[in-house]
């Protein structure tokens, strides 16, 4: 059984040998399914104007201003019925996605947006400030350029249409939810860690009250008030925050009962972020959704209603690299191509552990892997991994598969998986390479070098399984959940494993 959260493998039973230390999955913590649906979204097709605008005064500063600030997407003075009909055409849905900007002939301060989705023409009033950019009526979302509305409207679009009942079950959720969320997974050792230091502090400031001199009648006083209130439980506050001690002391990451609340406000992601609420995808290119200013919790607006108020602002400091997006995470560090913990495992592992019997299918003990965690969210690049520190190298390979397994998006991609299953049912292997060459090209940049990196790492430990019983294939068995974006529910592996077994074993060839 786990022993630090099931976000960790089990842990075993001979300390620090990786004897009798079974493997077992470690789960993935985010959901992809609206990732997935955003991913099939129309994008935008703006319908450039072909024709004179013949109802256009040329000295008209309206119009003039108009087709400076929208260029040719701008149709001029154009009533519904006309726009309508340029957008559905003959009603062939190749025209699906299509804009355009005009004035209505009734216009009076505005423009128009006319968008097909879905077969059907939608209508929005379009305004313009200098400084804050594109906006709809009464609409909070601002947008440096039209398409990048139009592309933000079109996913929203696509999310009423197709992820409804996900999206109701968001809305049903209740606060129960936030222990089983991705917040308590991945910060639970860090909320103890910080919990312990607040009680500490809690009772250094108690202690330095209770030995100020009092007067006497002060002192009897006190005395009846303690005897008043001896069932209650000591309780103290900080600047905002109510502290008291937890009757459930084992079960709670915070020992204390921790009382701050959030700063929520509406915040615009860069790169892909999930909730860590409810761990769906947070949809949309502006104002995805809100961010605590004090803690970093990151959370759709609906879910930030259930969140209890337990805000720790010094979890910011801390946040560390586990389970943000593989691009987001290589953009913050552009010296290199491969984000730190997978470098420093895969040397660490190649170090003193390439004749480790079961490198990689024998796990390491969970509250190891669970501190190795916690020092490289604190301590980035300068962790202590060697062998005095972590004299068990299954703990390293433990951590490195930790990592990738939460990844939001897996380094084999939900819109590449298809590419590479089909490579790997070909039958003619110079036909399979040849598809595997150009799968691995579908792959973002980050991913790719990082799938590079990996396999040919796997090659390397495979090449000594005559000690460590670890071929292409029993290392595919072990990564292959961990690597492929399978789809969900998924048990029968057996060609994700085929696929990538071959790729560890063609590496070289598949990715020159």
């Amino acid at each position: 059984m786990p022993r630090s959260g099931a976000a960790v493998a089990a842990a075993g039973t001979a300390a620090g040998t990786g004897a009798g230390e079974p493997s077992s999955p470690v789960q993935k913590v985010w959901k992809p399914e609206l990732y997935k649906i955003q991913l099939e979204a129309p994008t935008p097709k703006p319908l450039l104007c072909q024709r004179i605008q013949r109802n256009a005064d040329p000295q008209d500063a309206i119009e003039e201003s108009a087709r400076r600030l929208y260029g040719k997407e701008y149709h001029g003075i154009m009533g519904h019925a006309e726009a309508e009909q340029l957008l559905l055409g003959g009603g062939d849905h190749t025209q699906e996605s299509n804009y355009l900007i005009r004035r209505s002939p009734t216009a009076d301060g505005y423009f128009t947006l006319s968008l097909l989705y879905n077969g059907k023409v939608k209508h929005f009033k379009l305004y313009h400030k200098p400084g804050c950019g594109h906006y709809l009526s009464e609409e909070v979302k601002r947008f440096d350029t039209i398409y990048d509305m139009v592309a933000d409207g079109l996913i929203n679009f696509h999310m009423q249409l197709h992820a409804s009942p996900i999206i109701q079950q968001i809305n049903q959720q209740t606060k129960n939810c936030y222990q089983q969320s991705p917040y308590m997974t991945l910060n639970k050792r860090k909320l103890r860690a910080l919990s312990s230091e607040l009680k500490r502090k809690t009772e250094e400031v108690a202690k330095e009250k209770d030995e100020k001199p009092k007067p006497l009648d002060q002192l009897q006083q006190q005395q009846q008030q303690q005897q008043q209130s001896e069932s209650a439980q000591p309780q103290a506050t900080q600047a905002g925050l109510r502290i008291r001690k937890s009757l459930a002391l084992d079960a709670d990451p915070m020992p204390l009962i921790y009382e701050k609340v959030h700063n929520f406000k509406v915040h615009t992601f860069k790169g892909l972020n999930w909730c860590e609420f409810c761990a769906n995808f947070l949809w949309g290119f502006t104002a995805q959704g809100v961010k605590c200013e004090a803690c970093g919790f990151v959370a759709h607006s609906k879910c930030s209603e259930l969140v209890p108020p337990k805000c720790v602002p010094d979890l910011k400091r801390i946040r560390g690299v586990f389970g943000t997006d593989l691009t987001t995470m290589v953009q913050l560090d552009v010296r290199h191509q491969i984000p730190f913990v997978v470098r420093r495992c895969v040397e660490e592992v190649e170090a003193r552990g390439m004749l480790q019997e079961g490198i990689y299918r024998v796990s390491g003990f969970a509250d190891e892997i669970e501190a190795l965690k916690l020092a490289l969210d604190r301590d980035g690049e300068k962790t202590d991994m060697t062998e005095a520190a972590y004299g068990n190298v299954n703990v390293i390979a433990g951590t490195l598969k930790l990592y990738l397994r939460l990844l939001p998006v897996p380094l084999i991609t939900f819109q590449a998986y298809p590419s590479f299953m089909n490579a790997g049912r070909q039958s003619n292997q110079v036909e399979q390479m040849q598809l595997m060459s150009e799968a691995v090209r579908h792959l973002p940049p980050a991913h790719y070098s990082c799938l590079q990196y990996m396999l040919e790492h796997l090659k390397r430990v495979a090449s000594h399984y005559a000690v460590n019983k670890m071929n292409e294939h029993n290392l595919a068995t072990v990564f292959a959940p961990t690597l492929i974006a399978t789809p969900q529910h998924m048990t029968n592996l057996t060609e994700e494993i085929f696929m990538l077994s071959s790729l560890i074993q063609h590496c070289e060839t598949i990715f020159a």
